[in-house]
C-alpha cells in the first residue's frame, strides 16, 4: 500500500504577513505621500484623504510582498534580509505572491473610486515599475539599478498630490527629484558596508560592480547634486522660512558628511563575517565604514525633517487661516 504523502501545514503567523509589507518602507511611504496630499490643498474631504493614504499604504506593501516573494531565494543570501518571511520559509512563495497582488488590486481600485483615476494609475504604475521592472530587470543587470529604480520610492508624494487635486504641477515633481536623488547616496552608503552580502546574493550593486572608491565618488557627486534640489523649495514657494532653514543646515551636515566618507575607506575592507540581528547588521559596522553607516542614517534624518518641515508650514497656514 502506497503512503500518500500530506503537504505541510503553514507556519506563518499574521506578523510575518505584516512584515511582507516591508514596514519600515512602508512608514516613509505613508508619511511623503500625507506631505504630498497635505501640501497640495485642493478639496478633498478627510475621509476621502484618510482613504487615499490607506490606499497608498496598502499599495507600497503589497510592491514589497511581491518583492519579497520574487527575492526569497537571494535573500536567504545575505544577512540584512534571510530572516524576511519568504527567505525564512516562515511564508510560502505562492502565498507571498497571492497577497501581494490581491493588495495592489485592492488598492489600486479602492483608491480611484475614492479619489481619481489618475492617483490609481500612478500608485499601479510604481507598483509593477517596482516588483516588475526593478526586481526583476534591473537589480541584477545594471549597477544603476538603485539610481533607475529609485523613481518607485519617489513617486508617493506625486500620487499624494493627484489623489487630492487630480493634478501633477512641477512642485509635485519637484518632491519626486528630492527623494530620486536622495536614493543613490542613501543607498550606496549601505552598500558599502554590506557588499560581500550584495557579491554573494550576486547584485551588482556600485560597490561590487566599480569597487568602494569610485562608489564613494559617486555619492559625494549625487550628493552635490541632491543637496541644492532639496533646498530649492525654499526659494519656490512651496517652503517657507522653516523649510529653508531645515534645508540648508540639514544639508550641510549631509555634505559633510559625504565628504568625510568620500576621504574615508569604507567599503575597501570586507564585511564582518557575522552580525547579530537585523538592526547589527544595519548599523554594527568596522571602524572603517563608519562614514558610510553615519551617512546612511543621517540621509534618513535629514529627508524626514526635509518633508516634516513642509508638513508644519502647511499645517500652521492652515490653522491661521
Amino acid at each position: 500500500m502506497t503512503e500518500t504523502s500530506t503537504p505541510a501545514l503553514s507556519t506563518a503567523q499574521p506578523e510575518d504577513f505584516f512584515q511582507l509589507l516591508k514596514p519600515r518602507v512602508m512608514s516613509v511611504v505613508i508619511f511623503t505621500a500625507f506631505v504630498g496630499l497635505v501640501v497640495a490643498g485642493g478639496d478633498i474631504d478627510w475621509i476621502s484623504a484618510a482613504i487615499a493614504i490607506l490606499c497608498i499604504a496598502v499599495g507600497a506593501g503589497a510592491a514589497g510582498a511581491l518583492n519579497m516573494a520574487l527575492e526569497g531565494e537571494t535573500d536567504a543570501l545575505m544577512r540584512r534580509t534571510r530572516g524576511r518571511p519568504v527567505a525564512a520559509g516562515r511564508v510560502n512563495k505562492n502565498d507571498a505572491m497571492t497577497f501581494g497582488v490581491v493588495l495592489s488590486i485592492f488598492s489600486v481600485m479602492l483608491l480611484g473610486m475614492t479619489t481619481n483615476w489618475l492617483a490609481s494609475g500612478l500608485l499601479a504604475m510604481t507598483i509593477v515599475y517596482y516588483a516588475g521592472f526593478y526586481t526583476l530587470l534591473l537589480k541584477r543587470r545594471t549597477p544603476q539599478n538603485i539610481v533607475i529604480g529609485g523613481a518607485a520610492g519617489a513617486f508617493p508624494p506625486v500620487i499624494g498630490w493627484a489623489a487630492a487635486t487630480g493634478q501633477m504641477p512641477w512642485q509635485a515633481w519637484l518632491l519626486f527629484a528630492i527623494i530620486f536623488l536622495w536614493t543613490p547616496p542613501h543607498s550606496w552608503a549601505l552598500a558599502l558596508y554590506s557588499a560581500g552580502d550584495y557579491a554573494k546574493a550576486g547584485i551588482p550593486m556600485m560597490p561590487v560592480a566599480r569597487g568602494a572608491k569610485s562608489t564613494r565618488l559617486q555619492i559625494l557627486i549625487y550628493s552635490l547634486i541632491f543637496v541644492p534640489v532639496a533646498i530649492a523649495p525654499g526659494f519656490t514657494g512651496l517652503g517657507g522660512p522653516v523649510y529653508l532653514a531645515v534645508s540648508n543646515l540639514g544639508g550641510l551636515g549631509f555634505l559633510l558628511l559625504a565628504f568625510r566618507l568620500w576621504k574615508s575607506r569604507a567599503g575597501d575592507a570586507p564585511d564582518k563575517a557575522e552580525a547579530v540581528g537585523r538592526e547589527a547588521a544595519l548599523y554594527d559596522v568596522r571602524a572603517e565604514a563608519k562614514p558610510a553607516r553615519n551617512l546612511f542614517a543621517f540621509s534618513i534624518l535629514y529627508l524626514m525633517a526635509l518633508f516634516a518641515a513642509l508638513l508644519v508650514e502647511r499645517l500652521t497656514t492652515f490653522v491661521s487661516l
